[in-house]
């Protein structure tokens, strides 16, 4: 809210309550999405490697506008339709290598929790019906707009705001719930309310199920600098209204990704590129990944290019030969010391980039300098076993991020990635009996765990 940097510390202990937007299931993600959820992954393997405990919760909109009318369209329920677009979702994530979240909420399953917390806002005097529908009253929340800087005095109609054909009281109020339209039963998207039958509107979701998995205030909230207004800012109005608390602690928004001429993709533009149809291309879904989160700061502009492509799939040939290189070389004392004090320093100055606010491009730099000075030593024989160890141990923090070190297939199941969550967190609490049984029983099914300053890693035996 602060528009600032700030050091960054959980409410409670080293659990971080994580809450990142999630997809309308209406269509096939693309690319311009898919940015948005690596960089959530990246936050997140960051957290874990710097000893928290994250409870990621992302939503999946499965009840909109769109998805109505594609549905209708269809002669199917909005459930029938979005079921392949979620589980295709599904799929490019685990392509992508996303950790998974822990809780992917859908809006159709938590009705009950959107209906109670709209019926307090009414309570409150912050909502008003009008023939069935409910509005947020703007005015009633003095601090709406913080978060973007909007000038209230400017608000209009337009755009996102005052899209609901509704009656509205002023033009800037927006839509908590619905009223049934012809056929939205036959579709399985009319509820039961007080209000009558009806849905609800799509930024009360987000409000309603973040705060049913995490509680009043999360630590952090992220999303597309797009969804900054009005989405985010009509959930915090909904939230803090309801609550009377802080809704977010931290808000974390990733710019867009942009087509060759500069322009946002968009489904509406017509200018997208889906995972599927760059598989189908035959680039490699590592190399896409290191592009979506390494070719830029979260925070700036990404082109996207085959250029682009072309050259984080060589980035990636790069530091995956030099691993094989220094994994291969045989283990000698003898070697340039410099390289080891070089390799160490960019292993410290690739952690500080990343602990300042998820520079990844930079802490890069560091890593593919000392990548081309070992291979240069390596190319002379010159790389002793402190060298060797100090550029394996660089290579596999960045790889904690990266994740293009693993060949494919070699990942973990959700509940071995649980246990290792776990074990981390009580040795966070100090519960070190907790943690040698945790570690003992991955061992029993095939894990082993490696503790290192960078955090934990793991790999099967």
């Amino acid at each position: 809210m602060s528009g600032a940097k700030d050091e960054f510390a959980p409410l409670e202990g080293s659990h971080v309550r994580l809450y990142t937007c999630g997809p309308t299931v209406w269509n096939y993600a693309h690319i311009g999405n898919f940015r948005g959820n690596l960089f959530y992954d990246l936050l997140k393997r960051h957290l874990r490697v710097s000893g928290f405990r994250v409870t990621h919760v992302m939503n999946i909109t499965d009840i909109e506008d769109r998805i109505l009318h594609e549905a209708g369209h269809a002669r199917q329920t909005i459930r029938e339709y979005t079921a392949r677009y979620e589980q295709a979702f599904f799929e490019d994530l685990e392509t992508l290598r996303f950790q998974p979240a822990d809780v992917y909420p859908r809006a159709t399953d938590h009705i009950p929790d959107i209906i109670e917390l709209v019926a307090g806002l009414v309570a409150k005097g912050n909502a008003y019906v009008v023939d069935g529908d409910v509005y947020f009253r703007v005015d009633s929340f003095p601090r709406y707009g913080a978060l973007s800087r909007l000038d209230r005095g400017g608000l209009r109609a337009g755009a996102r705001v005052a899209q609901d054909r509704y009656d509205k009281e002023t033009a800037s109020d927006f839509a908590l719930w619905k009223k049934a339209g012809p056929g939205d039963d036959l579709l399985g998207a009319a509820w039961p309310s007080p209000w009558g039958d009806g849905r609800p509107g799509w930024h009360i979701e987000c409000s309603a199920m973040a705060m049913r998995y995490l509680g009043q205030t999360l630590d952090i909230h992220c999303g597309g600098v797009d969804l900054k207004f009005p989405h985010h800012e009509n959930e915090i109005a909904q939230a803090e209204a309801f609550t009377g608390r802080p809704f977010s602690r931290f808000w974390m928004h990733n710019e867009i990704l942009s087509d060759v001429s500069g322009e946002k993709m968009s489904k509406s533009l017509g200018n997208i590129a889906t995972l599927r149809d760059l598989l189908a291309a035959g680039h490699d879904p590592v190399a896409i990944r290191f592009f979506l989160i390494a070719g830029a700061h979260y925070r700036s502009p990404l082109r996207f290019d085959e250029a682009g492509l072309h050259g984080a799939a060589e980035q990636v040939r790069r530091v995956r030969d030099a691993h094989r290189r220094l994994q291969e070389t045989s283990r000698t004392a003898a070697g340039d010391a410099e390289l080891a004090r070089e390799a160490e320093s960019a292993r410290a100055r690739y952690r500080a980039a990343l602990d300042d606010d998820l520079n990844l491009p930079q802490g890069l730099g560091h890593v593919f300098d000392a990548v081309r000075s070992a291979n240069a030593a390596l190319d002379r024989g010159e790389v002793g076993e402190p060298a060797r160890m100090a550029l394996l141990a660089l290579l596999e923090d960045a790889d904690a991020h990266l994740d293009v070190l693993r060949t494919d297939g070699d990942t973990l199941e959700a509940e071995l990635e649980r246990m290792i969550d776990a074990r981390e967190a009580a040795r966070a609490a100090r519960d070190f009996a907790t943690a040698d049984r945790l570690r003992d029983e991955l061992k029993e099914r095939g894990v082993a765990l490696e503790d290192s300053r960078s955090g934990v890693r793991w790999r099967r035996i």
